[in-house]
């Protein structure tokens, strides 16, 4: 399946109805793949956060294909994202008493019978791909880089539609940082996934197709890849 994207006068507010982020339009297609950049505490991982429904006060709308994140429920949500979204956290949110191939194929467990196998291939395929251990050793003690590579083949064991990656390379080292880059915009254009991704890397800004700047809370305006 492929989802477009299309937003609509979003706010996302504190509890007390501070606006954090505004946007008022948005738009992302199929195959596209989009950076985000801008000063820390701008706004950028909270707009992220968003386009998986992980806010909980937002108005406006956040359009992926036919469905509007910001009327469902926290439960329509989670399945949304467990079905569609391939999230990469910059802090891993790993289960540290579990290995590699543990962690990875860790959506297994939440899809029917009939998918839990390949996802458990693809869970595989991808910790290979990145050069992760696959022993018994658990995470607890992997280095950020390779805490980092366990958590992007989690975040795309399940084939999903859309990835959202929050500053993907950052405990990378340059030579899998550019492996990483390379490898998922592959998977965007040839597969119509939607990447978009928050970064302060240059080398990733560069291969995107468009990147939007946020400042002060505000999506402000597209600039050329740096």
């Amino acid at each position: 399946m492929t989802l477009s994207l299309k937003i609509e006068n979003l706010c996302v507010r504190t509890p007390k109805g501070h606006a954090l982020l505004t946007c008022g339009h948005f738009a992302a297609a199929p195959g596209e793949a989009i950076g985000l950049k801008g000063p820390s505490g701008a706004g950028k991982s909270t707009f992220l956060y968003a386009l998986a429904g992980l806010q909980p006060a937002m108005s406006g709308s956040v359009g992926w294909g036919g469905t509007d994140l910001v009327p469902m429920d926290d439960g329509a949500r989670a399945r949304f994202r467990r079905e569609h979204v391939g999230l990469i956290f910059q802090d891993f949110l790993l289960f540290e008493e579990l290995s590699a191939p543990a962690n990875a194929s860790l959506a297994a467990a939440f899809h029917p019978p009939a998918r839990r196998g390949p996802i458990r291939e693809n869970a595989s395929a991808y910790l290979s791909k990145l050069r992760v251990p696959c022993g018994r050793r658990t995470v607890d003690s992997f280095s950020g880089g390779e805490r980092q590579r366990t958590a992007i083949a989690r975040a795309l064991a399940h084939n999903p539609s859309i990835i959202l990656a929050d500053e993907p390379t950052a405990s990378l080292d340059r030579a899998t940082a550019d492996i990483l880059i390379e490898d998922l915009i592959t998977l965007t254009r040839e597969e119509k996934k939607t990447l978009i991704a928050v970064s302060h890397d240059p080398h990733l800004l560069k291969r995107m197709d468009r990147v939007a700047e946020i400042a002060d809370g505000c999506l402000l305006r597209e600039v050329a890849p740096v």
